[in-house]
């Protein structure tokens, strides 16, 4: 879903957020206030921000705007977590700004392919170490 060549992620939500979004992160910070968002990029200089959309609300589109305008935000991607499709507020939010939005049905998804992707992983290796321990003696 998310590619773990970002390092520093900066997560604007509530409290209640999915894990399955930020599971091979080791430095996030969590903002739950929305007026402390601009402090915490200053701050952690994040290359990747994550706004809950539901969360945001109104506060949504002018943050969006504040961020594009300003060129120390220039190198920062923005995601969007969205619970629903809606053509839309999509559009708008692409046209703001946000290089990629995630579903809630997403994650469910990519969660039941990578289980699958996982064991047939797992099998491979095991017989390429079998393979391998034959070769060796």
């Amino acid at each position: 879903m998310i590619r773990a060549r970002f390092k520093k992620v900066l997560l604007v939500a509530n409290d209640v957020f999915p894990d399955q979004l930020l599971t091979d992160y080791d430095h996030v910070k969590h903002v739950s206030n929305i007026n402390s968002i601009f402090p915490s990029i200053y701050a952690l200089a994040p290359e990747l921000i994550i706004f809950d959309y539901d969360f945001m609300g109104k506060d949504m589109e002018k943050v969006l705007r504040r961020i594009k305008v300003n060129r120390f935000y220039d190198k920062v991607k923005i995601y969007c977590y969205k619970n629903q499709h809606n053509a839309d507020t999509d559009g708008l939010l692409k046209v703001l700004g946000v290089d990629e939005l995630i579903y809630k049905d997403e994650l469910t998804k990519h969660k039941t392919e990578k289980t699958v992707m996982n064991s047939v992983n797992s099998f491979f290796d095991a017989n390429v170490l079998k393979w391998a321990g034959s070769v060796a003696n």
